[in-house]
């Protein structure tokens, strides 16, 4: 059983810059492929950002491309969303994601109903 936090939401000014961090525990961070998803009110929630077992591999929806960077530390069991030039449409709640993975180097994204393990998520406000 894997045990996702996510922290680092907030309010933040369009064009600033913000960083997600989720931290996991309980089980093998390294056996899991990590993703960010997020859920704008009234929308479904979808696909940000994810990263391969072995972090060199990565993956973006078009909308965020540019302006988010995904990464994990093995290490430390975590793994980052790093948000710049954020747009009000950004304005979500974001959520981490782990996906068992078998092979260490795919990082694509996947749908949210294949996810294995959600945190709680954290609310993100950019405004105009």
């Amino acid at each position: 059983q894997v045990q996702l936090v996510e922290s680092g939401g907030g309010l933040v000014q369009a064009g600033g810059s913000l960083r997600l961090s989720c931290a996991a525990s309980g089980g093998t961070f390294s056996n899991y492929r990590m993703g960010w998803f997020r859920q704008a009110p009234g929308k479904k929630r979808e696909f940000v950002a994810s990263v391969s077992r072995s972090g060199d591999s990565t993956s973006y929806v078009d909308s965020v491309k540019g302006r988010f960077t995904i990464s994990r530390d093995n290490a430390k069991n975590t793994v980052d969303l790093q948000m710049s030039s954020l747009k009000p449409e950004d304005t979500a709640v974001y959520y981490c994601a782990a996906r068992w993975s078998l092979l260490r180097g795919v990082g694509a994204g996947w749908p949210p109903e294949e996810s294995g393990y959600w945190g709680q998520g954290t609310q993100l406000t950019v405004s105009t």
